[in-house]
């Protein structure tokens, strides 16, 4: 199929031009049949009131013979039982004998039957002014409507007649003809109105996929036009804007994230192949298990940094785990089972209530461990975690003596690879993904966590959502 019927205007603008032509259609149709009928139904009605006013007048004892000097400017046949004519309007017999086909008809009061199509004879006699006689066969003429009634005695039977008005019958066949015209072309000018009006709209949508097809990766600041009729339209470009905004972060942070990954690992890479190639290019000048020992913590570094990768790239593109109701106690609880601690350090808890929430108890233990891990890392003596519930969230809180986070720093420590210049020590400091990873755990949660200012020290505070009861409850 060519591309242009395949377009969405050519498909819109033919279903405009097909529905509308079906709709006029059927209108004109009905329009048309239903002034011919109120033509044919006045023809009939005016028949069936002059064979009725014959009738009268034949009830009354009028003759047949008297009718003509009587009756004017009517059509109609008197006949008796056998169908021999009695009377009729001058000039109106077709053949000698009688008006109609008499064989065809029933002896029924009532009966309404069209006369076949007879020529114009204008023929006018007394008592008749242009009736219908006679023409050579093959020629047509203006039908007429005739009814037949019998008098009150029986004896006579009366036909009256009468014919479609010809000025009326001009209209409809003039409204017939303009409509077999007029419909299809209004049907196609409600389709290129269609098509016109769908071309007009869809120039935004043109403009937008333009625009999008000139983007690139390298070039994702680029907005689409948005247009300001604040429709559909409006709220697309709104929307690719968005999604193009999101974009241009996500590749800038996972560009960002590459350098500082590249920069962690070649850092404990580096000193790892310098202290294999000194030992092995002097290998009487150093003591191989010290060497051994510093060459293992480097690995053990590296261990950590590619499993905390490896876990924030599923944090960042894996479906999240099926999550279950934890109470948030149990997980610290479980942390700080069997956890060494450094010396000189000493951990404190404290239970304000028993908030259930509903997560991943696996990585929740690890967003516990990543908070105990740095609060340890800077304490000078003593770590306080406190569990509570406060309006219907589950708050979990780690308070070191250290340092604290200096109030700037606040909003940016739980980017990846940040570190404080006091934690750049690679014995004590961390890879600076253990906020980060904390704070994508969070969220995958449906919580928050956050710096909260206190007097001296760092105070880091988790909420989430907790359960209306404890599961197992009723």
């Amino acid at each position: 199929m060519p591309r242009f019927l395949r377009s969405t205007r050519f498909r819109i603008a033919l279903v405009a031009f097909a529905s509308s032509a079906v709709a006029l259609s059927a209108v004109a149709v009905g329009f048309v049949v239903q002034a011919q009928a109120r033509l044919e139904s006045g023809a009939a009605q005016l028949a069936d009131a002059r064979a009725a006013a014959i009738v009268q007048l034949l009830n009354t004892g009028t003759r047949p013979e008297d009718l003509p000097g009587l009756v004017r400017d009517s059509l109609y046949e008197v006949t008796d039982r056998s169908w021999h004519r009695l009377a009729s309007c001058p000039g109106f017999y077709p053949h000698e004998g009688s008006l109609l086909p008499v064989s065809d008809l029933h002896p029924d009061v009532g009966y309404t039957r069209n006369l076949p199509v007879y020529g114009v004879d204008m023929v006018t006699s007394t008592g008749c002014s242009r009736v219908l006689g006679v023409t050579p066969e093959g020629l047509t003429g203006i039908p007429l409507h005739a009814i037949l009634h019998f008098s009150g005695d029986g004896k006579y039977a009366v036909f009256g007649a009468a014919r479609v008005d010809e000025d009326e019958q001009r209209a409809v066949d003039s409204a017939r003809t303009g409509l077999l015209v007029g419909v299809p072309l209004v049907s196609l000018l409600i389709g290129l109105i269609a098509w016109l009006a769908v071309h007009r709209s869809l120039r935004p949508v043109e403009a937008i996929r333009a625009e999008v097809a000139e983007i690139s990766a390298h070039d994702l600041g680029r907005r689409v036009p948005a247009p300001r009729s604040g429709d559909e339209l409006a709220r697309l470009a709104v929307t690719m804007n968005t999604m193009l905004e999101r974009l241009d972060t996500a590749v800038a942070r996972q560009g960002r994230f590459t350098a500082d990954a590249s920069h962690e690992l070649r850092t404990p890479l580096s000193s790892l192949r310098t202290q294999l190639e000194v030992l092995l290019a002097h290998p009487d000048s150093f003591d191989w298990r010290t060497s051994c020992e510093n060459a293992l913590l480097d690995v053990t570094r590296l261990q950590d940094l590619v499993a905390d990768l490896v876990l924030l790239g599923k944090l960042d593109n894996a479906a999240p785990p099926p999550f279950a109701p934890v109470a948030l106690s149990e997980v610290v609880t479980t942390c700080l089972d069997g956890r060494e601690i450094r010396d000189g350090v000493t951990i404190t808890t404290e239970y304000e209530g028993t908030p259930i929430v509903r997560g991943h108890r696996a990585r929740l233990v690890r967003l516990v461990r990543n908070l105990l891990d740095n609060a340890e890392r800077h304490a000078a003596g003593h770590i306080a975690v406190t569990v509570s519930t406060v309006d219907a969230e589950g708050v979990l809180t780690v308070t070191d003596d250290g340092p604290g986070i200096p109030a700037d720093e606040r909003e940016h420590v739980f980017d990846r690879f940040v570190r404080l210049d006091e934690a750049r020590d690679r014995d004590t400091g961390g890879s600076g993904l253990g906020l980060a990873i904390a704070a994508e755990i969070a969220h995958t949660h449906h919580g928050t966590i956050e710096v909260a200012p206190g007097e001296g020290g760092a105070r880091l505070v988790v909420r989430l959502p907790a359960l209306d009861r404890p599961p197992g409850t009723d």
